[in-house]
């Protein structure tokens, strides 16, 4: 060990430039220099963000946690006069930087992106291409300073042994990759326009939005392929990185920035040190035990690990996690900024800990068993979550449980999306979406992680060492780095593990879903409120109603042939209606060819229009008059057959229905013009509240159905009522109001059952209808006779829709 001088040079009076201020270690360095260094003048070079000045952002971060021990111990008037008169904003972007000064002392470049796995162009663009655009503006000075280049230990690559401090063996050209890289978009973009690429994302569109409608499925197809290409630029950023021997682009595009460094700095006679450090994690001491901010990089997998996310994890029990306060990181930084390297030779510095206070796979387990142990998470459900056991199994292994993990739970998907929507379906459909969550969760850290916790690589840190000897002894506690200093057991137990759980609770404070309280509709002018019927207001569907009307009709000797047809016509239906609502209607409604409107009107009023309004959801009933009460204006809007919705019409201000095309009064079959349903009534929708003067933001939908969606997502107050499983889904995720209203009618099973047992005397009883044998009469029998053969296909040549 070197023995202590006083060559301690501190960076008293100079003037530091620092790239990456806003990031975790840009902010803990401006931190340091302004707590510690008085007398140093600093430059930020600042990206604006939206409508953020370069200086509105400086003002927001001087207010962060980080700075909060300096603000008690200065005062706000000290902390806005160094505002002012030690810090200088340069307004900039990495790739576009603007002039710098010409008197700096040090620049310490700390920007990069913080992403591991981002697409290749963008990992180029802000790692190699942020770094071409600095060094280039700087050299446009003509001034000398010092500049501290921070890259990551992880530059060396996927490696077995110990890496030293020195400059990187390969022969990688940065040049050719970047324009590589770059060009990488154009080319991804080209293949994702491709017929063949369209073509099984539209279906895939159309499998999830197909009845919300033909937009809807444009739009999500256009989604769907600007993710294809993000997820295939960063599949070419990490296949490329892994050819050329790093665990992903990040570092790869890091590696290419050291040689940025060396060749455009260095290689025009500059001074130039390069710091490399391993996992940062949050402060051992400075500015306060456990300061963090936001998850780093080994934060997700110890709460995963918490929440008993991770029941194994493919890493080496022997194998090194190199982990290091970022404290200890800004020291070292600042020791090796006030210590320039000579101009004929970088300097290389690893601020790690394995090298001689190592912390294995094996010693974190244990510790954050302990320590979850003794602090569970609670857990709604069941109390708390109990840590898991690990056995270190080894990735194929894991590979394979996690595999068989999302095969299952995408069939669960699917056959969910299928069943009628209920109590039970949704809450099966939370648990699986959770499940998904979670999935998704373990494959990112495996696919992320396993390169890094499976690797047998030690950073030897001698010179970092070396420098820490040089400090005097009255400053080591103060500017220290000396990584055998850390008690990991006290770290992470008392230090780590506490900051990052306190983070995710606060994180995570947000109070969970509760059953809303219902509070007074606000009085709003201009405001509306639409109503989709079947499901909605009516617990009942328009296949249904067509048995009350035509098992009315017949002769109970003929109802189990009606039932027969209409039940062997169901997966037709089905299929129609998973694929458009207006199809079904269409195709269904070719049920009452024949039919006599004026006799139908007639049985609705005097008997099945009672049936309907027993079938009346109690709470849609409320929530319609609360609108009116409130001065909303109540719309029905539904494809229904107009003549349905006569019995509840004194409910709305305005109901708008389907009607059937009927020649000398006797119902064709088809309907007298398009349908409102899914895009259709969205567009309808639009007209109306032009026409009408209806403010839409301040307007309410009420709808059931993923075909209601479109119409749903103009209004500024969505509701979801009884949702089936892809709107439920959807609401979820949009924070839409879920409403749950229950059937005070009878079930639809036991309504059949009972109309296959005979038991129709709420609908039969008129004596208009009937006939003296108590029969339906032969007038309305036939005019309610409708076809039974259903093998012909629906017509789709519907006349032109024009709306009133």
């Amino acid at each position: 060990m070197s023995p202590r001088t006083p060559a301690f040079r501190p960076l008293e009076g100079q003037h530091i430039m620092l790239t990456g201020a806003t990031g975790f270690v840009g902010q803990a360095i401006l931190e340091k220099l302004l707590a510690d260094y008085p007398t140093t003048r600093v430059t930020l070079l600042i990206r604006p963000k939206g409508s953020l000045t370069g200086q509105a952002r400086l003002k927001s971060l001087l207010r962060k946690p980080v700075f909060s021990k300096w603000r008690e111990r200065v005062g706000q008037d000290e902390v806005d006069r160094a505002a002012v008169e030690r810090i200088t904003v340069v307004e900039s972007t990495m790739g576009d930087v603007a002039s710098l000064p010409s008197d700096l002392d040090v620049l310490i470049h700390s920007a990069s992106t913080v992403s591991f796995d981002p697409p290749i162009d963008e990992a180029f663009k802000t790692n190699v291409g942020g770094a071409v655009g600095l060094y280039e503006a700087l050299l446009r000075t003509g001034s000398d300073p010092h500049v501290v280049h921070v890259s990551t230990a992880y530059v060396g690559g996927i490696r077995k042994g110990t890496t030293v401090e020195a400059s990187l063996k390969h022969t990688v050209d940065w040049r050719a990759e970047m324009a590589a890289a770059l060009a990488a978009r154009t080319e991804v973009e080209a293949a994702s326009r491709r017929p063949e690429t369209l073509r099984k994302l539209i279906a895939e569109a159309r499998t999830v939005s197909g009845k919300v409608g033909p937009q809807a499925v444009a739009a999500a197809a256009e989604e769907g392929r600007i993710a294809w290409v993000t997820a295939r630029l960063v599949d070419y950023g990490r296949v490329r990185a892994q050819s050329l021997g790093w665990a992903d682009v990040y570092a790869l595009t890091k590696s290419m920035s050291e040689r940025v460094a060396e060749e455009l700095w260095f290689g025009n006679g500059h001074r130039l040190s390069v710091v490399r450090p391993a996992i940062i994690e949050s402060a051992l001491r400075h500015p306060y035990p456990g300061w963090i901010d936001g998850f780093k990089v080994a934060d997700p997998l110890i709460i995963a690990y918490g929440r008993g996310l991770l029941p194994e994890f493919p890493g080496l029990p022997d194998s090194v996690l190199d982990i290091i306060p970022v404290d200890i990181v800004v020291n070292a930084t600042l020791a090796v900024a006030a210590n320039p390297a000579p101009r004929d030779e970088p300097k290389y510095f690893h601020l790690s800990s394995g090298g001689r206070n190592p912390l294995t796979f094996r010693d974190i387990y244990e510790n954050v068993l302990t320590y979850f142990r003794a602090n569970p998470i609670p857990d709604d459900q069941r109390g708390h979550i109990r840590a898991p056991l690990w056995a270190f199994p080894g990735a194929r292994a894991i590979a394979r449980s996690l595999k068989f993990g999302e095969r299952t739970n995408k069939y669960a998907q699917r056959a969910l999306l299928r069943l009628p929507s209920s109590s039970v379906t949704r809450n099966w459909q939370r648990q699986v979406s959770s499940r998904q969550t979670d999935l998704e969760l373990l494959r990112a850290y495996s696919d992320l992680y396993q390169n890094y916790t499976q690797t047998e690589i030690i950073y030897d840190d001698s010179k970092t060492a070396e420098l820490n000897d040089t400090l005097p002894e009255a400053q080591l506690e103060k500017f220290g780095f000396d990584a055998t200093d850390i008690d990991w057991d006290h770290y992470l137990q008392q230090v780590h593990f506490p900051a990052i759980t306190t983070l995710m609770r606060t994180f995570s404070s947000r109070p969970r879903a509760k059953v809303q309280k219902e509070k007074p509709l606000p009085h709003t002018e201009n405001a509306a409120a639409f109503f989709d019927l079947e499901g909605t207001v009516l617990a009942t569907n328009i296949i249904e109603q067509y048995l009350w009307v035509r098992l009315a009709s017949l002769d109970r000797s003929k109802w189990p042939r009606e039932l027969t047809n209409l039940f062997s016509s169901l997966p037709r239906y089905i299929a129609a209606d998973r694929r458009d609502r207006g199809e079904f209607l269409r195709t269904f409604l070719r049920r009452y060819e024949g039919v006599d409107e004026a006799a139908l009107r007639s049985l609705i009023h005097d008997s099945i229009g009672d049936v309907l309004l027993q079938r009346i959801r109690p709470e849609a009933v409320r929530q319609i008059r609360k609108h009116r009460e409130a001065g909303h204006r109540t719309i029905l809007v539904t494809g229904a057959v107009d003549v349905f919705t006569e019995p509840f019409a004194s409910l709305f201000d305005e109901v708008v229905a389907s009607s059937m095309h009927a020649k000398d009064g006797i119902w064709t079959g088809y309907l007298s013009k398009p349908p409102l349903v899914d895009e259709a009534r969205a567009a309808w929708l639009r007209l109306y509240a032009e026409r009408e003067g209806i403010d839409l933001a301040k307007s309410y939908a009420y709808g059931d159905s993923h075909a209601d969606r479109a119409w749903l997502e103009l209004v500024g107050h969505p509701q979801a009522v009884n949702p089936d499983a892809a709107l439920y889904q959807h609401a979820t995720v949009k924070h839409w109001r879920i409403h749950q209203w229950n059937d005070q009618a009878r079930s639809r099973l036991n309504t059949i059952d009972e109309l296959v047992r005979g038991d129709m005397a709420s609908i039969t009883h008129a004596p208009a209808h009937t006939g003296a044998d108590g029969a339906p009469s032969p007038t309305l029998t036939a005019a309610l006779a409708a076809p039974t053969d259903l093998a012909a296909e629906p017509a789709t040549d519907s006349p032109k829709e024009t709306h009133a």
